[in-house]
């Protein structure tokens, strides 16, 4: 419209004058300071988005297995994905915001903590800084970065819900340490970093119940020693026993005689020849009371704590076999 055709009242000229001249006075969207929440997420991307890349595995054919997002760790090409973002391929092809497109390659892979270090064929890249995901407080912001198509970081923010959660990964073993977090993840952002207001790596995105908007990432505690390991030795070292068990709930005056906080208990279903287990006289039957002192409540706490450090030391196993409460002591081998 032009101004004349506006001027349908007597001096609707004057105002039309009055109202351009004041929106011209107005700073432009640049010129808008930001909000103290808006100006940290701001501030957070800025810091960590050039470190977050799309990663894409590929089959020996060279076909696209996967796709999902991951962060460099180290200025040489050292990049953390998830182990299913990984998909077990060995090759890859990864995007940074940069618009830099280059390969990788599998140094090492842990599906128990759904982790994986891919490295870059590239040096001198800006990457992205670990903190502790110990000292997150629930109620934190976290900002979730991913980069799921190579041509544009997404950033979410919401805060942590939750501290010491546990996600069952896809081999049965239970990850430990996990943050739960309303940061909504888009597709494609697995792998990519949980960051707090610093611009720090707190986590690493892994899984998402969409129903319930809930979001799950590997403390960056976790994911920090996992990274060492795999860097070092290509894999992550546990120990095994060599049986089979099952969680059952103990038969309540039992409970009152030994004044044992869980009602529940490890049952062995089966033990497998030549194993510790077996060496150790293990029977199908024994009921598991405790381990190296912990208490076992379920099979996930007897995962818990055959870790790498107990494999080749005697340890000491509390445990019902008919009606008699015995120990034993059990030496867990490196699992292979």
């Amino acid at each position: 419209m032009t101004g004349e055709t506006l001027a349908v009242w007597p001096g609707a000229h004057v105002w039309r004058r009055s109202y351009l001249d004041t929106m011209s006075a107005l700073p432009s969207s640049q010129e808008f300071e930001l909000d103290p929440y808006s100006a940290r997420v701001a501030h957070v991307y800025e810091v960590v988005g050039p470190a977050v890349a799309s990663v894409i595995a590929l089959r020996p054919n060279g076909q696209p297995a996967g796709q999902g997002s991951g962060v460099v760790f180290t200025p040489d090409g050292y990049v953390l994905t998830n182990s299913h973002v990984a998909g077990g391929q060995k090759e890859f092809q990864i995007a940074l915001p940069s618009g830099l497109k280059t390969s990788a390659r599998m140094v090492g892979d842990d599906p128990e903590t759904d982790l994986a270090v891919l490295r870059m064929s590239a040096s001198g890249l800006e990457y992205a800084s670990f903190g502790s995901s110990a000292k997150l407080r629930v109620g934190e912001l976290v900002v979730a970065i991913g980069n799921p198509f190579g041509y544009q970081t997404t950033v979410t923010a919401g805060i942590v819900s939750a501290l010491g959660r546990t996600l069952r990964a896809r081999s049965g073993r239970l990850i430990e340490s996990v943050i739960q977090t309303d940061a909504p993840l888009n597709p494609g952002n697995s792998g990519g970093p949980l960051v707090d207001g610093r611009g720090r790596v707190v986590g690493i995105n892994t899984a998402m119940a969409a129903a319930q908007g809930i979001c799950f990432a590997i403390g960056s505690d976790t994911a920090e020693d996992v990274a060492a390991r795999l860097m070092r030795d290509g894999r992550v070292r546990r120990a095994r026993l060599g049986l089979a068990g099952q969680t059952i709930t103990l038969d309540k005056r039992l409970v009152r005689g030994l004044e044992r906080a869980s009602q529940n208990a490890v049952m062995v279903s089966e033990v497998m020849e030549n194993t510790p287990a077996a060496l150790a006289g293990l029977v199908s039957g024994d009921v598991l009371l405790t381990f190296d002192g912990h208490t076992l409540s379920g099979v996930d706490d007897l995962h818990r704590v055959l870790t790498s450090e107990r494999a080749g030391k005697s340890i000491a196993i509390t445990l019902v076999r008919g009606t008699h409460i015995q120990s034993v002591t059990i030496v867990p081998q490196a699992q292979q």
